[in-house]
């Protein structure tokens, strides 16, 4: 059985990478912990808690894969230590508990910019993030750095509507990118045969659908 664990799933990357993996018939059970219950879907169990942590623990089902899309804000979390515990130690945790598992490889939604020794806080974040899986020791990780995210969220980001004009006219990996070409590079990703142990997809590498 192929089994996969999703991490992040009502988020903007996540609903749809779920759906891809929903219809993917390589993927036979998708585990998509939450904080608010999904609606029934096929192949998808769904165990509900407001602290994905309390989730992680108990799992006992062997896993193939863990896809992480979790993400947020500092305002949007409320402060520094929301936004800490969401975007690294649920982060880590989904790692740790995927190899404990026997998953032989994870796909993480870092950001453009992700550095431990950046002066901003929330690359440093996701820089220190992305070496903490590093230090895992996964057979195969990959690590995809988005830019501005497009797409219709549940909540609006009022900034990110202001910005997503000038992000699009910006070159290389400063472009903004769809999240549902994000969610297609982790999906196409995770069948890729020989891959590195880990790899690094910056922004302006992420394939773009033109229709």
């Amino acid at each position: 059985m192929n089994r996969v664990l999703l991490t992040g799933a009502t988020g903007l990357v996540g609903s749809y990478l779920l759906r891809l993996l929903i219809e993917d018939s390589r993927i036979d059970e998708i585990i998509a912990p939450t904080r608010r219950p999904l609606p029934a879907m096929r192949k998808v169990v769904n165990p509900v808690e407001a602290d994905l942590t309390d989730v992680l623990g108990p799992l006992e089902a062997s896993l193939d894969t863990v896809f992480c899309c979790l993400g947020t804000t500092r305002k949007q979390a409320g402060s520094k230590e929301a936004f800490v515990h969401v975007d690294y130690t649920l982060v880590v945790d989904s790692g740790l508990s995927g190899l404990r598992l026997g998953a032989k490889q994870m796909l993480v939604v870092s950001a453009h910019g992700a550095n431990r020794s950046s002066p901003f806080f929330y690359n440093r974040v996701k820089g220190e993030m992305e070496n903490a899986l590093r230090h895992q020791g996964w057979p195969h990780l990959t690590l995809v750095r988005p830019s501005l995210l497009l797409g219709e969220r549940s909540k609006k980001r009022g900034g990110e509507s202001l910005m997503a004009p000038l992000f699009n006219m910006l070159p290389g990996n400063w472009r903004s990118v769809q999240a549902r070409d994000v969610a297609q590079c982790l999906h196409d990703q995770a069948f890729l045969p020989g891959k590195a142990r880990v790899t690094v997809i910056e922004s302006g590498d992420i394939p773009r659908n033109l229709t």
